[in-house]
């Protein structure tokens, strides 16, 4: 069974083709869709048999935890605890935009999500579509790569139905996606102002450190 291709406009997306793509994850279905760095997997992530889903899509590690893409920033704030200063900064500075925090997660999360770690990573994309969904599902959408554990990130959606198209339902074609370079990972989860980069991407060091030291 091949996956359904749905056209969906990247800069105003049509509401009704949003509210199919928010019933689809609201029944546990994994759908590929564009964000503003490659095309990711989103699934309902306190659904947990879609969450172990995107793990058996991908073959990937059980360890790992999903990073979540958020509509808003009031969603960070529910979903995460203990937020300092240092989030808040980062976060005016380059939300929306390819920048994924670790912070530490709220009871609102299933442990499965965060990997059994405790932490959560959040990011509000620089793309309309995945924003739009956010929003009107009401929760995060799961954010992992779209791409088979160890093949390269897609950038197109054919990309995305060629290596994923017999193992989920619906791909959302909402063009190419803006950038060619991963998210900046920022490990903010030791509190007390501590942050770490996990892994350098579209934001450089020197920007983060900028930022929380201007």
């Amino acid at each position: 069974m091949s996956a359904e291709i749905l056209r969906i406009h990247p800069d105003e997306p049509e509401p009704e083709r949003i509210e199919y793509v928010v019933s689809c994850l609201r029944t546990g279905k994994v759908v590929g869709m564009p964000t503003d760095t490659f095309y990711g997997l989103a699934v309902d992530p306190v659904n947990l048999r879609a969450v172990e889903r995107i793990y058996e899509i991908k073959s990937r590690l059980k360890h790992k935890p999903l990073s979540l893409l958020i509509g808003n920033l009031n969603q960070a704030y529910e979903l995460g605890r203990d937020l300092d200063t240092s989030f808040d900064r980062l976060a005016e500075r380059f939300w929306p935009g390819p920048l994924t925090l670790i912070v530490k997660a709220s009871s609102r999360l299933p442990l499965r999500v965060t990997a059994n770690t405790g932490n959560v990573a959040l990011r509000i994309p620089d793309a309309v579509i995945p924003r739009t969904v956010a929003d009107a599902f009401g929760l995060p959408i799961t954010a992992t790569s779209a791409n088979l554990q160890g093949a390269p990130e897609c950038t197109y959606a054919a990309g995305v139905r060629d290596q994923l198209g017999d193992r989920i339902p619906l791909i959302i074609d909402g063009g190419p996606t803006g950038r060619s370079l991963p998210t900046t990972i920022v490990d903010l989860s030791g509190g007390d102002g501590r942050w770490q980069i996990l892994r350098e991407g579209a934001i450089a060091t020197h920007e983060i450190a900028l930022a929380l030291h201007p």
